[in-house]
């Protein structure tokens, strides 16, 4: 099969059908916008030249696609497992060229570059701490998931198979002020356990082992945000059931999709769990089991 062939490719866990790692630059306003599926390169064997390019089409895509306006939002890659190349603060991302990015170390000192990195590096180095499966960051607003966060809602509903099956559910972070330790200090207790994250009243953050996989994420959530409003406004979303989110879980592997490590993840939620806390009910695995050996004798005496 030759390559670029859209038949034969593997799901990448980033809800899109492609070669892995593809995000190659090709000059030109019009080959820009389209998504090179060729490139057959990980994050770490492609140059230092070669990410920039790529930071720069990534962000004009986030820009085109109104995820970001005027100064928003923030990219990076991992270089290696000492530096990390960033996009500058105060400039259009979607207007950048790949002088204008910053190289910084693992704890934020600024090795290279002539302008200054973002005040929310932070958030971006705290992934990359946390987790070595991490090569790219991408942070916007989409404005439909950020109104999601706005309005303290997060996108966890059993809605969309491919959602399910790449990234589970997108959990709201409480707020922190943008820039700040404390940013960190909200999402650190995600960061093992999920790929994307909504960040209450700012916007949205998502992860990826290479750029095109954590870019494809931030247009996932948004493009269910929408799906989750227009179901909402045509009466109502009608939910899948456990049984169907497990075997779509179950399916994971099938389409190539690694989860996030930590594996703590919790689950959407489905047509037969209910909304409120108060319905919830935690128990130990000894619990669990105890009330299931329960369950099947009290089912066998009715025999």
């Amino acid at each position: 099969m030759r390559p670029g062939s859209r038949r034969g490719f593997k799901f990448n866990g980033s809800l899109c059908w492609g070669q892995r790692n593809g995000l190659d630059h090709i000059p030109g306003k019009e080959e820009q916008r389209a998504m090179n599926t060729n490139s057959l390169w990980s994050t770490h064997e492609k140059s230092e030249n070669q990410h920039r390019r790529e930071i720069c089409t990534a962000g004009k895509w986030m820009y085109d696609r109104g995820f970001i306006v005027a100064c928003e939002g923030n990219i990076s890659v991992r270089l290696d497992e000492d530096r990390i190349l960033t996009t500058p603060t105060c400039m259009n991302k979607g207007m950048l060229e790949p002088q204008d990015l910053v190289v910084t170390n693992l704890e934020g000192r600024q090795l290279a570059g002539e302008r200054k990195f973002s005040s929310e590096i932070a958030m971006h180095l705290l992934f990359y701490h946390m987790r070595p499966d991490v090569n790219a960051i991408c942070h916007a607003h989409p404005p439909t998931t950020t109104g999601f966060a706005a309005a303290g809602r997060s996108l966890n509903q059993a809605l969309l198979p491919e959602v399910i099956i790449g990234l589970g559910q997108i959990p709201l972070v409480r707020y922190a002020t943008p820039g700040t330790p404390e940013l960190s200090a909200a999402i650190e207790p995600f960061v093992p356990h999920y790929d994307a994250l909504l960040l209450a009243n700012h916007g949205a953050v998502t992860c990826g082992p290479d750029l095109l996989t954590a870019f494809f994420r931030m247009e996932t959530i948004e493009h269910f945000a929408k799906i989750v409003l227009a179901a909402e406004l045509a009466g109502g979303p009608v939910l899948l059931s456990s049984r169907e989110v497990a075997k779509l879980m179950a399916a994971r592997t099938r389409y190539f999709v690694t989860p996030p490590p930590g594996g703590g993840a919790e689950l959407p939620e489905t047509s037969d769990t209910g909304e409120s806390s108060s319905s919830h009910v935690s128990l130990t695995r000894n619990e669990l089991d105890a009330l299931i050996d329960e369950a099947v004798r009290k089912d066998r005496a009715r025999r």
